[in-house]
């Protein structure tokens, strides 16, 4: 199920907006303003932003930007403003579409369908399992407030790891999946490579934890 984010300090919009994506069979999360929609999506994933320009504290546009530096989503623009003025600030910021108030809901449904389906052939989805992001486009790794920029294998190992959740997987298999089948090392590169992991993350989150299952290898484990 595809989760929606819509941020309209219109609470009419947003229960309309809202009511109507339920039916369509996605799953709604609702905030008033950018602020708390920020805070949103630092702790839930979601697929798509829907985004009102006019609101107090911040404003669609500057939302918009916010979300385009951290998060690999697509977003579309709600205004009542029709000037071309308007929509060009607008694709500056970052959106990917834009709808002027009023609208018809089967348009607005058209356009997320639409995105979602661009977004899925162009790019991987991003990772989320609680506090933890990670965003494939910008090689970035977040934890609460804190990113980091690993090194490429540490990466890509992370990556795979928490592709498969409470999975066991040998060393030889993370070396075929990570380094490929020509690297000549050998498999004690899989155990540096994780200590490193454990070292980075380990005082900043208790939700997940990379263990070694004596005899076989590793898997992250979610708490």
């Amino acid at each position: 199920m595809k989760t929606i984010l819509i941020v309209d300090d219109d609470v009419f919009i947003r229960n309309l907006v809202k009511d109507f994506l339920m039916r369509e069979g996605f799953k709604v999360i609702a905030s008033e303003n950018g602020v708390k929609a920020l805070e949103v999506l630092n702790n839930q994933f979601c697929d798509l932003a829907i985004v009102d320009i006019m609101m107090p504290v911040m404003d669609g546009y500057h939302l918009t930007t916010e979300i385009r530096k951290q998060y690999d989503i697509p977003i579309i623009l709600l205004t009542a403003k029709s000037q071309i003025e308007d929509k060009e600030k607008g694709f500056e910021s970052g959106t990917d579409d834009y709808l002027i108030k009023p609208f018809e809901p089967k348009e607005l449904i058209f356009r997320v369908n639409a995105l979602l389906r661009r977004y899925g052939k162009t790019g991987e989805a991003n990772i989320k399992i609680g506090s933890l992001y990670i965003n494939k486009k910008s090689y970035e790794v977040k934890i609460n407030n804190k990113t980091f920029m690993l090194p490429l294998k540490e990466f890509e190992l992370l990556t795979f790891l928490s592709t498969h959740p409470n999975q066991v997987f040998s060393r030889g298999h993370l070396i075929e999946k990570i380094w490929g089948l020509d690297f000549e090392g050998d498999e004690r590169t899989v155990d540096v490579h994780i200590k490193r992991l454990r070292e980075r993350f380990s005082n900043f989150t208790e939700e997940f934890a990379i263990k070694t299952i004596r005899g076989v290898g590793y898997s992250l484990e979610v708490q």
